[in-house]
């Protein structure tokens, strides 16, 4: 999610049904994941993964107010910047599970810490001084919480099936816009250090520090989520001035993910961690250029508000499209549910039972 400040200095209903184009059995991965004990979700990340934590942070970059969540389940609004549900949710409900809930919600019970929870917080990102600029979680911080959850987990159903549990989980990072948008960009400190190639080789290694930590704490299986196509979110081509995408932005985002996927095949070959990456630059730069593919009619601006530049409190109370489904963005920022359920359902398309063994 990006600050105030960037504006500054740049001047759950029922989900329709998938186009073919999207090949997935649900029911095929609900009975591998049953067969191998796959049980849990842990998350990390920023707004993309962010159920709710940062309602329980002193922190501006929140989602609990319409008209966010006026998909989600009884139309309210969770925290979720989303109309409905992120990618987590539906993995989880690809899994025959309720959405992934925040670690922080007080109303969590014993059986919703089995199926796993979210540690992320909107406005994070790989790099900790993303997180601290916006007074909120870093990646840091969400492992340690992981640790808290360890110790209530361990509590509930002993030491040796919560070490099972966690080992059987499906970790998954989704993160990075941040780091440049509300970062580089506009906090001169990183610019001070490294020139933009620089940078995105340093989250490069920030990125490969904090998967090798989750495989320390117990990780076995992991998803990664690229960076989307940044200068294709309608608040970037508001400020810029322009009707199409910020191509010096997109190639930073591919340059980075290309440095994920790199990272991911060293996990994998080095540790054994298995590993998946879910390509959402790509999947979303598709939806944009053949929208009809996917149902979509506006690829160009948000469903709130005018769809220029509202996000987060500038889009409380802001009157909605008529049907977010037929958008790519649900606000100037984050993509719409029906979005990420074709992130998701792409991604769980490529899946193979070696992951889940």
């Amino acid at each position: 999610m990006l600050l105030v400040s960037f504006v500054t200095l740049l001047v759950a209903t029922a989900l329709q049904p998938l186009p073919s184009v999207v090949a997935l059995d649900v029911h095929l991965l609900r009975q591998l994941a049953a067969k191998h004990n796959v049980s849990s979700i842990l998350v990390f990340g920023d707004s993309s993964v962010d159920p709710g934590n940062n309602n329980f942070i002193k922190t501006d970059l929140k989602g609990n107010f319409p008209p966010y969540g006026g998909n989600f389940i009884n139309h309210k609004p969770t925290g979720r910047l989303c109309d409905g549900l992120l990618a987590p949710d539906f993995i989880a409900e690809a899994m025959g599970h309720p959405p992934v809930p925040a670690f922080l919600d007080p109303t969590l019970t014993p059986a919703d810490l089995t199926r796993g929870a979210s540690f992320a917080s909107a406005g994070s990102g790989y790099d900790d001084l993303t997180a601290n600029i916006s007074n909120v979680w870093s990646f840091t911080t969400q492992a340690n919480y992981f640790l808290h959850y360890k110790i209530h987990l361990t509590k509930l159903v002993g030491p040796l099936e919560s070490s099972k549990m966690i080992n059987n989980a499906i970790f998954l990072m989704s993160m990075g816009s941040n780091d440049f948008l509300q970062n580089y960009l506009v906090d001169f400190t990183r610019q001070k250090q490294y020139t933009v190639e620089q940078f995105v080789e340093f989250l490069s290694h920030r990125m490969l520090y904090d998967a090798k930590m989750l495989h320390r704490l117990g990780a076995r299986r992991l998803v990664v989520v690229g960076v989307p196509p940044m200068g294709c979110m309608p608040l970037i081509k508001y400020l810029r001035g322009q009707k199409t995408c910020v191509e010096e932005l997109n190639q930073i985002a591919f340059s980075f993910n290309s440095k994920i996927i790199k990272n991911l095949e060293l996990l994998q070959s080095k540790f054994g961690l298995k590993t998946i990456y879910v390509d959402a630059y790509s999947t979303i730069q598709e939806a944009i250029k053949n929208p009809t593919k996917f149902g979509f009619i506006e690829v160009s601006k948000g469903c709130c508000g005018t769809g220029t530049y509202e996000y987060g409190e500038t889009c409380k109370d802001m009157k909605v499209c008529k049907d977010p489904a037929k958008y790519v963005f649900w606000d100037a920022v984050h993509p719409t549910q029906r979005m990420y359920q074709i992130i998701v359902r792409k991604a769980i398309a490529s899946i193979g039972e070696e992951f889940l063994v």
